[in-house]
């Protein structure tokens, strides 16, 4: 199988549908999360109120809960928004911010992640934490590397029956069973805050137009590391990197994809 193919149909399906991306994400990400969702082609909503979230799921296509800003009305919105997607069979994707920083943290974490969510996207120190290693963290930063996290990633995946994004310097994309590296991106990207929770934001929308959610998953992380590497080919520095990445994601196409490299673990 090239995964590129399947990359570029299920990118072509989004564009066409434009799936309404619910994201309940934190103040940080809000507007570069948005604004990369509008540039591939999705379209975003900030929701976060208890009053309206389970309302608004039934309108998206994909829901995002990302645990980056809390408080305990935030958290019970969380709940309720995944609750609804779960039920009406919406795919949803957790991101466990800072997960294994605070008992708080980890605690809201694992049990949305009892929820079962259809996609869990962390850096390998929250997906360490999710799956109940003692390990350090730096934050909401990664203290390992991504192949450190690949056991426990994939534990978790059949724990949870669900698939697993590990991102880092190479990411790592499991169901348990299978599992997928995709190595585009630069280093530039650790310099820009909230593309973690922009990839997030991504794969929920490629989870909306491609049921083989291993292969959405892989496929969202390698558009956004290949634009990465498009927009470092002529930059001054974070701000205008970031400007360059948000046009690189408007502009991806079929030439782009050829440099995209996913491969079978």
């Amino acid at each position: 199988m090239d995964y590129r193919d399947e990359a570029w149909a299920a990118l072509k399906r989004l564009r066409e549908r434009s799936p309404l991306v619910h994201s309940i994400t934190n103040y940080v990400s809000m507007d570069i999360t948005a604004n990369a969702l509008l540039a591939i082609g999705a379209a975003p909503a900030m929701v976060h109120a208890v009053e309206e979230v389970e309302e608004f799921v039934g309108l998206a296509d994909a829901l995002v809960v990302n645990i980056g800003t809390l408080s305990p009305e935030w958290v019970r919105a969380m709940h309720l928004a995944a609750a609804r997607a779960g039920s009406l069979g919406k795919p949803w994707v957790l991101d466990p911010v800072g997960a294994g920083a605070t008992r708080y943290r980890t605690d809201t974490a694992r049990d949305l992640a009892e929820r079962k969510p259809t996609v869990i996207r962390g850096n390998a120190s929250e997906i360490m934490a999710l799956a109940g290693a003692a390990n350090a963290t730096r934050g909401v930063d990664s203290a390992h590397s991504a192949s450190e996290a690949l056991e426990s990633a994939r534990a978790l995946a059949r724990q949870l029956g669900c698939v697993v994004a590990v991102t880092g310097a190479v990411d790592y994309v499991t169901d348990g069973a299978r599992t997928l590296s995709v190595s585009n991106g630069v280093a530039m990207m650790t310099r820009v805050t909230a593309l973690g929770c922009s990839a997030t934001a991504l794969v929920a929308a490629f989870a909306a137009v491609h049921e083989d959610r291993l292969l959405a998953t892989a496929g969202a992380l390698g558009v956004l590391g290949v634009a990465g590497e498009v927009a470092a080919r002529d930059w001054a520095g974070p701000g205008t990197f970031r400007v360059r990445l948000l046009d690189a994601l408007y502009m991806f196409d079929a030439e782009a994809m050829k440099v995209m490299r996913i491969a079978n673990v």
